[in-house]
């Protein structure tokens, strides 16, 4: 049984919410990595084996994380992630790789901005680890966009406001 939180005690949002998509195509990975995540971590864990219905479940289902294996038969990892980072920007993108694939998983971070990668077989702390860092980051990406899109909109008010002063003056010109 886990202890009470106390009422002070501060948990960040994305502990709280985080939604994690797991992609691999063999069944004991899956299985394996999710249930060290159901263990050590507060997140919801969603696991597919297929590709393809991984990618439609992520269309109807808003995932903060999505760690996916390279080698699958229907989408490749990169290929997989690709559409993924169409449909959530702010996600975090982790490729689980063979250490074959590594010069690939160097090509998914280039093209796809894939957050991290991990060679099979993983260390599980070191894998924590990166989740925890991917969602912090995310998190703070999130809140970087937000305060992008307040700042946009605080602009747009100041330059309708500028237009505003602009024609009062330019009729007082004329009077």
């Amino acid at each position: 049984m886990e202890p009470a939180r106390l009422s002070t005690e501060r948990v960040s949002p994305v502990e709280e919410s985080a939604t994690i998509l797991l992609v691999d195509d063999e069944p004991a990975v899956g299985q394996s990595l999710s249930a060290l995540l159901e263990l050590e971590t507060p997140h919801k864990v969603l696991v597919e084996t297929s590709s393809h219905r991984a990618l439609q479940l992520a269309k109807v289902t808003p995932v903060d994380m999505v760690i996916s294996d390279f080698l699958m038969p229907e989408l490749d990892g990169i290929a997989f992630l690709l559409e993924v980072r169409a449909l959530y920007p702010e996600s975090t993108l982790i490729l689980l790789t063979g250490y074959a694939d590594k010069e690939n998983a160097i090509r998914g971070i280039n093209e796809v901005g894939i957050f991290h990668y991990i060679e099979k077989p993983w260390d599980n702390d070191d894998l924590l680890t990166i989740i925890r860092t991917g969602l912090d980051k995310r998190l703070q990406l999130h809140r970087l966009y937000e305060r992008t899109r307040e700042l946009e909109a605080h602009l747009r008010q100041l330059e309708q406001s500028n237009r505003e002063l602009e024609r009062r003056l330019a009729e007082l010109g004329h009077k």
